[in-house]
């Protein structure tokens, strides 16, 4: 696997399965509700909550349920009060991790989270261990079957992405940008009429570590063994894993 742009497709048909069962719409309530408590109720002025609304809507979230969310958030219903908190560690290899968890209970979640390292080869580091490789950026995978490079590029340069990176092993191009303008590039590619595969606002490695055999293995039942967590809601990873292992984890 080329860098990001596999296990961000994979994540992506995951939380579609998951939608049917209902576990992403407590991940993403909570971020809702996290939002609009820290900054306001109106997506409009809340660019963070405006990206959780949208990722509401592509899972078809009821709009009721939005609304009791943004409403926890603010105030204006009674709920349970999430704190954000990051982990950093790393997994077989060597690869550098960043969780992203939404919790109730701090010290019952990095109990469970330092557990489900463990049991999968990896280790809790301490903070600002990882962190430092990884940057926020706005990205974007479109499908390369819409569009030809050529097009796509002067289209992307021009609505104010920095980057189109074309892996001749992946089906989708790959734009990244400034984070904070997420919504404004993808209004500018939508109006173009470019189909877009998945937008969303992502911690991209600066660099990548090769591993392969046990260790991808290790590696990928880690990711998914986290991502389930009720209390995890994004995964963050360093990790250059060949196609095959990949396939094996999204067959």
């Amino acid at each position: 696997m080329a860098g990001h742009s596999k296990w961000a497709q994979i994540k992506h048909k995951k939380a579609q399965v998951d939608a049917k069962r209902g576990k992403i719409f407590t991940k993403i309530v909570k971020e809702i509700s996290v939002a609009a408590r820290l900054g306001g109720g109106d997506p409009e002025k809340n660019p963070r909550l405006r990206v959780a609304i949208e990722k509401a809507r592509d899972v078809n979230m009821p709009m009721d349920n939005i609304k009791r969310a943004i409403m926890k958030g603010t105030g204006e219903l009674a709920g349970t009060t999430y704190e954000e908190v990051i982990y950093e560690g790393y997994g077989p290899g060597g690869v550098a991790l960043l969780i992203e968890a939404m919790t109730d209970n701090k010290n019952r979640t990095v109990s469970e989270i330092r557990h489900l390292l463990s049991k999968h080869g990896g280790s809790l580091g301490e903070s600002g261990c990882v962190s430092w490789i990884f940057e926020k950026k706005g990205y974007i995978l479109v499908d390369k079957k819409t569009i030809d490079e050529d097009t796509l590029l002067s289209i992307a340069l021009e609505a104010g992405v920095d980057d189109v990176k074309n892996d001749p092993k992946e089906d989708n191009y790959e734009l990244i940008f400034s984070h904070e303008n997420l919504k404004d590039v993808k209004a500018s590619l939508e109006k173009a009429g470019i189909k877009i595969s998945l937008a969303e606002v992502t911690m991209l490695p600066k660099n990548y570590v090769s591993i392969e055999g046990d260790d991808a293995e290790k590696m990928l039942k880690l990711m998914d063994a986290l991502e389930d967590h009720d209390d995890v809601q994004n995964v963050y990873a360093n990790f250059d894993i060949p196609d095959e292992a990949i396939s094996k984890v999204s067959a």
